[in-house]
């Protein structure tokens, strides 16, 4: 495994590649999910994303399941010192079952106090390493919000705060309230990100694929560490039962998807691995929050992290329109 630090050098050292747990206790079992968690332990990884949401759409679920079955972990394997554990608030539908995102929690002061004391308690621990804001809420000051995240800093339920899908001027008019009010601002930001881009014009509701304009935001701002999510792109790139989701779906994604073919059969990997390559080597830093559903799964992400892609190779993949 490899590190790096959240939110810059004096930030909390943190595995590069970041296991998200979203159907943890819903679509994958409790003894499915121990052994990914087991096997990513065992690989050196310290750093777990869950949300306080997964996943509320399945069937009987309330959006507590991916916490609790985390906390259940961390306390049957006595590891929770050694894991950097980000969770997230505000996209939880409020009240249950209503119309979301609509009526999605958002990112009110009252709520931020509520929902924390719950995730803490599903996780069974007295700290969040990071609390990130899971979707922007327009109704809330920002200034409200990352007040309530300075003062769960103060009183050391958390440890740091981030933002999730969130433009980049909402990312800075935060950061600016946070300086204005004295108190910490964000530490990392967490966008849909993948080698593919998607088309002009494609919609992802409140999921957006990282844009231009938060990637050259982000490229000068070393101090916000940026974790991406569905880097993998939900197993499309090495799975042929896979589609490729329909945002992504144009001319240029299929002259993509053969250079990268070409790559990884040159190098004798697989075209998940050349990505997270691609992904962790490039000039933004890039933490990719990687999915498995089994051990197979995981030890072939795994693979990607002994990859170099070479200024060659880089350049022919970045250079396909």
């Amino acid at each position: 495994m490899e590190y790096t630090h959240l939110g810059g050098p004096e930030g909390p050292r943190v595995s590069t590649l970041c296991l998200g747990t979203l159907p943890f206790g819903t679509r994958i079992d409790e003894a499915a999910a121990f052994a990914v968690l087991d096997r990513f332990h065992e690989a050196g990884g310290t750093f777990i994303d869950t949300a306080n949401t997964y996943a509320f759409w399945e069937p009987g679920a309330t959006g507590a399941e991916s916490e609790l079955l985390i906390g259940r972990w961390l306390r049957s394997r006595g590891v929770r010192d050694e894991m950097v554990l980000a969770t997230k608030v505000g996209a939880l539908p409020d009240p249950p079952g209503s119309a979301w995102p609509e009526c999605a929690e958002g990112l009110s002061a009252p709520v931020l106090r509520r929902q924390v004391e719950e995730s803490l308690r599903n996780l069974g621990t007295d700290r969040i390493d990071l609390y990130y804001a899971h979707i922007d809420d327009r109704r809330t000051p920002v200034a409200e919000t990352m007040g309530a995240f300075g003062e769960l800093e103060d009183t050391g339920k958390i440890g740091r705060a981030g933002c999730s899908n969130f433009a980049a001027w909402r990312i800075e008019e935060s950061r600016a309230a946070a300086v204005a009010a004295g108190v910490p601002d964000y530490a990392a930001v967490q966008q849909r990100y993948t080698y593919l881009r998607p088309r002009p014009g494609a919609e992802f509701g409140v999921n957006p694929h990282a844009s231009e304009e938060l990637l050259d935001y982000l490229g000068t701002r070393p101090e916000l560490t940026f974790t991406a999510y569905t880097t993998q792109l939900t197993g499309a790139y090495t799975d042929a039962g896979k589609e490729v989701p329909e945002q992504y779906r144009h001319e240029g994604s299929e002259r993509r998807l053969k250079v990268l073919a070409e790559v990884a059969a040159e190098l004798g990997v697989t075209a998940n691995q050349v990505v997270l390559a691609w992904a962790l080597g490039g000039e933004l830093p890039v933490l990719p929050v990687i999915g498995a559903s089994s051990t197979a799964q995981l030890d072939e992400t795994l693979g990607a992290l002994g990859l170099r892609l070479d200024d060659e190779l880089r350049k022919r993949l970045d250079d396909v329109d």
